[in-house]
């Protein structure tokens, strides 16, 4: 506590806390880990679109 005690000796009141300021715009990547069920949706429809592709694929030979 050597910084408080010079602090307090030299008249200083204390260190305030910084505050971090999140940005109110979020990144893409952040939507993303905050809802966590929507990658799962993008992965089964995305299955279910390879499905569908390869099933018109073999249909058409």
């Amino acid at each position: 506590m050597g910084e408080a005690k010079r602090r307090k000796e030299a008249g200083l009141p204390p260190k305030s806390k910084k505050e971090n300021k999140k940005s109110e715009s979020l990144t893409l990547f952040q939507k993303f880990r905050r809802n966590q069920i929507l990658p799962v949706i993008f992965a089964v429809g995305f299955v279910i679109f390879l499905i569908y592709d390869l099933v018109k694929y073999y249909n058409e030979s």
